[in-house]
């Protein structure tokens, strides 16, 4: 399974969520709608610059995250060179930071100001207690976050299973 991050990954994403949910105003003439109006040009940049693919290792954008039967995964996309300058790849898939199924206990949504209004959250994933992997900005994080434990609960238990029949009685 893989989701992108909303735009409510960056401040200015989240900046804009704040001014969306003033509902200050009378039936659809709200001062949130207005501003979701007149920002319109800004939140599509946003919307393509979470797409775009990493330039020679700049900061991260481009992102995605991939749950697996193993681990789940930030990757992104990234332009770079290949032997020498002039020659440029482009490699999809490029693995920013992952953890293992087993590698958490418990998974929490932190839902930042300015994320409500897009219906995006970060999933905070924890071991006895210890933050251990963090995904920013999932949209629709609490489909995302059962999925992870579905698979973490299925993952954990045919690790144990599997160790219990490899162990001699």
């Amino acid at each position: 399974m893989v989701v992108w991050p909303s735009i409510a990954a960056y401040p200015s994403g989240r900046f804009l969520g704040t001014l969306y949910a003033i509902e200050t105003g009378f039936y659809v003439l709200t001062v949130g709608n207005i501003l979701a109006l007149l920002s319109i040009p800004h939140a599509i940049a946003l919307y393509f610059y979470r797409l775009l693919p990493s330039f020679f290792g700049a900061p991260l954008h481009g992102s995605s995250y991939e749950l697996t039967n193993r681990r789940i995964i930030e990757q992104r996309a990234e332009i770079g060179a290949r032997d020498g300058f002039p020659f440029v790849r482009f490699r999809h898939n490029c693995e920013v930071k992952s953890v293992e199924l087993d590698r958490f206990d418990k998974v929490e949504i932190d839902q930042q100001p300015g994320q409500a209004w897009f219906d995006a959250g970060d999933l905070v994933f924890t071991l006895d207690g210890v933050e251990t992997f963090r995904l920013d900005g999932v949209s629709r994080p609490e489909a995302f976050r059962q999925t992870c434990v579905k698979s973490h609960m299925s993952y954990s238990g045919v690790k144990q299973a599997l160790h219990r029949a490899a162990t001699p009685a």
